[in-house]
């Protein structure tokens, strides 16, 4: 075998491997989101519609719920950012440590009582849609968007309108579909399971968490190392700086 067509094997195993994990945590940030709207009537990960909410709310002179919204979108950021800790300085296993943090805020919001204003079951789940979006940060230097689809949809508009105009080169706008399609089904799921269930169905989607954290945990640590951005730390780039670049070296 050359190693060519060995890295062309490699490249197929990792995508279709960071494509599955895309959709099965798509479609629990489905079923989360869904979840979330009917007990609490605000959005928990789709915080453009927080923002256009809050703001209306404002300008309705309803400070309160403007203040609540408000107050979840910083709960948003905070998740992402405790994501992003959890997942490069708790364990190597970054997806797999993440998803479990992420069902155990899932439970903590379960076992929280649900209030008609401040309810710390809605904030729970907010900050564990944050902190999903750790587990996953591209595949093979695709963007890849895991609550939120918005990014997703545009990205493949565009990808076909290249297309349209002869552009065959770039292909990567077709997987930008996987996390759309995992957030609807999820959805639709989340939807029945919240109408059925009521509160009780957070803990449905927090044990599907962790049966995913456990199945992510089997993957390699170079695999689950590859789906995340890494962190360029200052002394790295102070020497990247300082190295002359190739052109100068060849000019002396």
């Amino acid at each position: 075998m050359t190693r060519q067509r060995r890295r062309g094997i490699i490249h197929r195993r990792r995508t279709a491997t960071g494509l599955c994990l895309v959709a099965a945590i798509s479609f629990i940030a489905g079923m989360t989101d869904a979840v979330g709207l009917i007990l609490s009537g605000n959005f928990v990960s789709f915080m453009t519609g927080n923002t256009t909410r809050a703001a209306l709310a404002f300008a309705e002179m309803d400070y309160r719920h403007a203040a609540i919204l408000f107050v979840a979108l910083w709960t948003f950021i905070l998740g992402n950012a405790l994501g992003i800790v959890v997942a490069h300085k708790v364990s190597s296993r970054r997806a797999s440590v993440v998803l479990a943090c992420v069902s155990a805020l899932l439970v903590l919001a379960a076992i929280s009582p649900a209030t008609a204003f401040w309810s710390p079951q809605f904030y729970l789940v907010v900050l564990s849609m944050g902190m999903i979006n750790a587990t996953v940060e591209h595949v093979e230097g695709l963007p890849i968007g895991l609550t939120y689809v918005t990014g997703a949809l545009s990205r493949f508009g565009r990808g076909i309108g290249r297309f349209l105009v002869g552009d065959r080169n770039a292909s990567g706008w077709l997987i930008q579909c996987i996390p759309w399609t995992g957030m609807a089904c999820g959805a639709v799921a989340g939807a029945f399971l919240a109408h059925g269930a009521g509160s009780d169905a957070l803990f449905v989607v927090a044990s599907l968490t962790l049966g995913l954290s456990l199945v992510t945990l089997m993957l390699p640590r170079g695999l689950q190392l590859h789906f995340q951005q890494p962190i360029a730390h200052r002394r790295n780039r102070v020497r990247l700086q300082a190295e002359p670049a190739p052109s100068a070296k060849h000019d002396r």
